[in-house]
């Protein structure tokens, strides 16, 4: 993750206020595999956070002329791509349980992990990935905008519309039943399955 200077983000944003198409191209390479990863791993589904994805995009097209001067980009992207993953979710009624346990948490340099990607990938990544992919979507996306995006908490707060005392009770549930998550070992997890059906 790299996180733009603040004086060449404020350039580029009056760059892209301006209309400048090249603009444009930069801040899409600077945070589209950062909005698109934060998609799918709320989505859990590629052709979704795909077309999030482009939906984000769109919007900064269209909105762009009217952004404010000291407007933040990355918070600006992760805001509508997330405003656009909970439309989603009250729009359609997702029933979570019918998609994939598993994403890779950290991205890979092809579209879709090799069996040998996947066999070399980490116990804890994918203990990690697990546990985060079992969370709620409300844990989910906080743990991934202040944890692997590393927005501040006071960004985030601003990304998911609470307040900065809301954020970090969040953050600190979200860390706890991570944890909780991850001390778990498979058997008590089959156990727990098994007592509840």
């Amino acid at each position: 993750m790299t996180v733009m200077d603040r004086e060449d983000e404020r350039v580029l944003l009056a760059r892209l206020r301006a209309g400048d198409t090249g603009a444009f191209d930069e801040v899409y390479d600077a945070y589209r595999a950062r909005v698109f990863a934060f998609l799918l791993r709320m989505t859990r589904s590629r052709t979704l956070a795909e077309d999030l994805l482009d939906e984000t995009w769109f919007r900064l097209v269209r909105h762009a002329p009217n952004l404010l001067a000291d407007t933040r980009l990355g918070p600006w992207l992760f805001t509508v791509a997330r405003n656009l993953y909970w439309s989603y979710r009250r729009d359609s009624m997702v029933e979570e349980s019918s998609v994939p346990d598993m994403l890779s948490l950290w991205p890979s340099g092809s579209a879709w992990p090799s069996p040998f990607d996947l066999a070399a990938a980490s116990v804890l990544e994918r203990r990690i990935e697990r546990a985060l992919s079992h969370l709620s979507p409300q844990f989910r996306e906080v743990l991934l905008l202040v944890g692997h995006e590393g927005l501040t908490p006071a960004d985030a707060a601003a990304v998911c519309g609470v307040t900065a005392e809301a954020m970090r009770q969040r953050l600190s549930r979200a860390r706890a039943a991570l944890a909780d998550k991850l001390r778990e070992t498979p058997a008590v997890a089959a156990l727990k399955k098994g007592y509840a059906t």
